[in-house]
Parts: structure tokens; sequence; C-alpha cells
């Protein structure tokens, strides 16, 4: 089986360019071969456990299942992340919104809503050593990923088994509860990248994240686009401290509604930043 073989056994799935792509990061990452063995025809030279394995992977992907549950690896900031079906394969453009946070002060008050893998709050708490990072989750499998994620990259977060839901709803009828307050009473910086896909956008989704991603990490109702991040500033309006932080990664089509919602809640300072394609992704405001 060479590598020719093995990405046009993709092509039904994936365009040339990224079956090829695929192929080689399979080949890197499980079976330690460069682009320079590749060439060289080292594929073909695989032992032949290595060739049985190869195939098991290849047979998955054609079932259309991403590259990332299928070894177990996302790529994230420089660092590898497991990854199974029970959380959201991080992506590039959530890279972003880490490199647009890193720069703020060293000892901020981090919490991370909605965390899924880890991604973001241990990148955070990698990168600015002095930060203290709680990350939230309402998924036990995102958690148990999470944590584990934690220990292998030796970062220190502490991760809650959470619904901001919930917490809005306590923060929305004046509830003093210990258990959502008394750690949060005073943080510097909230980020999130929560569900905001609408069930009318999944016609225009690639199969291979429709049917494998948690829809749970996904999707909003079509009544209801802004329900999380809703939820998020009502419970930042309470739990940062004057002059915090809130960043969110944002679904395009609502970002200028989101962005006016923040306004209209109190925050100030609002700004919108595109991502790497031009799309309006990214969006920070300030509690006054």
């Amino acid at each position: 089986m060479t590598y020719e073989d093995l990405w046009h056994r993709l092509t039904p799935f994936y365009d040339a360019g990224e079956a090829k792509a695929i192929v080689r990061w399979v080949l890197d990452v499980r079976f330690g071969l460069s682009l320079v063995d590749i060439i060289c025809g080292k594929v073909t030279q695989l032992s032949t456990d290595d060739q049985k394995e190869l195939e098991k992977i290849v047979v998955r992907l054609e079932k259309g299942e991403p590259v990332q549950y299928v070894v177990g690896i996302a790529e994230f900031c420089g660092r590898q992340f497991h990854v199974e079906p029970g959380v959201l394969i991080p992506r590039p453009e959530t890279e972003e919104l880490c490199r647009w946070i890193i720069p703020c002060e060293s000892g901020a008050n981090i919490l991370d809503i909605g965390t899924g893998s880890g991604c973001i709050a241990i990148t955070l708490a990698l990168e600015m050593p002095d930060a203290k990072v709680t990350a939230w989750d309402i998924s036990d499998d995102a958690l148990r990923i999470a944590v584990a994620n934690a220990a292998a990259l030796n970062a220190h977060v502490a991760f809650e088994h959470r619904d901001i839901l919930d917490a809005s709803r306590l923060t929305r009828h004046g509830e003093a509860d210990s258990s959502f307050f008394t750690l949060h009473s005073s943080l510097s910086l909230i980020v999130s990248n929560p569900p905001y896909v609408c069930d009318k956008e999944k016609s225009a989704m690639e199969p291979h994240v429709l049917d494998h991603e948690p829809h749970q990490a996904l999707f909003v109702p079509d009544d209801d686009p802004l329900l999380f991040y809703r939820a998020i500033a009502r419970y930042a309006l309470s739990a940062l401290e004057p002059e915090g932080l809130l960043y969110f990664e944002l679904n395009p089509l609502y970002a200028h509604e989101t962005e006016a919602m923040l306004t209209d809640m109190g925050f100030r300072h609002t700004e919108l930043r595109q991502d790497q394609f031009g799309k309006q992704r990214f969006l920070k405001a300030m509690k006054i």
C-alpha cells in the first residue's frame, strides 16, 4: 500500500490536497514517518502489524470519521491534545482567540466556560504561568478528557462540572449561591467558545463534523442563537471584577448582534476581530 494508494482512497470525502495532508499527518504521528520517508517509499516498508493498523485507520477515515478522532490527537497552539468523540475538535480559529488573550496581565484570574478538551484553559495556563485558571463544562466525558490533557501537559487548571445556564439563572434572579460566587466573585477574565451553530446551518456542514462531533457542543436553537452568549454575559456581570474582560468566539452571522447585546447589558470598549478567513469571529468586552 503506497502513499498514493492511501490518499486516493480519501478523495470521496476530501479534495486531493486535504487527503494528502491527512495521510501525511497519520503517517507522522502514528508511524513516525517524515515527508522524506514518505517520498522515499518507506510506507511500503512498514511492518505487518503496522500495515494492519494503518489499514484500520484508513477504513475509519473512509467512513468519514475525523482524523483527529481516529488517531486520538489534535494539534493546538503547538501542543498535542487527546480528543475523542465526547469533545469538540479544537480549531485553528480558536488558537487565534488564545493568542489575543495571552498578552493580558500574567496574574489574571481566568475562567474558561465550556472547556471541552481543555485546549483554551490549558494553553492559557501554560502561556500565562502566573494566572489562576478554572474551567467549566457540563459534560463528564469532556471533563475526563480535559483533566487527562492537563495532566499530560503539566498544566495547573481547576476543572469543575458546571452548567452556565444554571449559573445565569441564579444571577438573573439575584440569588446568592456560594457554589458559584465564592470562588468566582473577582474574576479578571472570562473566555468562552460556546455552542453557536444554529440548527438551520446543519445542511451546510461537512458530514465528518455533523455525523461525529458532539451536537451539545455545537448547536443552539434557531430561535435563540445567542442563548449561551447571553447566559455567559449575565454571569460575567456578577463574577468579573471592575474592568474585567470577556472574550468570545462567535458565529459570524451574529457577531454584530452579540456585540449590541453586550453593549445593552452595560459592557463597554467592545472590539470585534476577524479570523484568518476574514470572518468576524472574536469579541472582547469590558465590564465597567
